[in-house]
């Protein structure tokens, strides 16, 4: 993305120098003033306390929340992906493939929360289900 306005495209590989333009932070879920702008995942290959996998297809990602030890609180960044939820507003998704490789994932809907027990974990979770949004493009006024 050599420039912040123009859409990535799904599939492509970025730099995190790039990928940082729109996401800029490194936590895995950006939000500003309570809005969900972007997210990264990295499917649980890499930080395993967020083990995110596909659903039943590929349009379906089942995406674990904001905390990486102890009970997931309510946080900003959980509330965020709630919120989108009502919104119905794509946001893009990057997925760590390694060491500032980052893969295009395409723009997806914040569709359902629920507050589980990952019995693996031993801890209460955020899990939201994320579906691929037909639309490419950032929404106005996005940077």
């Amino acid at each position: 993305m050599t420039d912040p306005i123009d859409v990535p495209e799904s599939g492509k590989i970025y730099a995190w120098s790039d990928v940082s333009r729109l996401h800029r932070s490194r936590n895995g879920i950006y939000q500003k003033n309570g809005r969900l702008v972007s997210l990264l995942t990295d499917f649980g290959r890499i930080n395993p306390c967020y083990p995110d996998f596909h659903g039943d297809s590929r349009d379906i990602i089942h995406y674990t929340g904001s905390g990486r030890r102890g009970d997931q609180k309510l946080d900003a960044a959980n509330r965020a992906l709630i919120d989108a939820i009502n919104t119905g507003r794509s946001v893009p998704l990057f997925n760590k493939l390694g060491v500032n490789r980052w893969e295009f994932l395409g723009f997806w809907h914040v569709t359902d929360s629920r507050y589980i027990y990952d019995e693996a974990r031993g801890r209460m979770v955020w899990k939201f289900m994320l579906r691929r949004s037909a639309d490419d493009q950032l929404p106005a006024g996005e940077i």
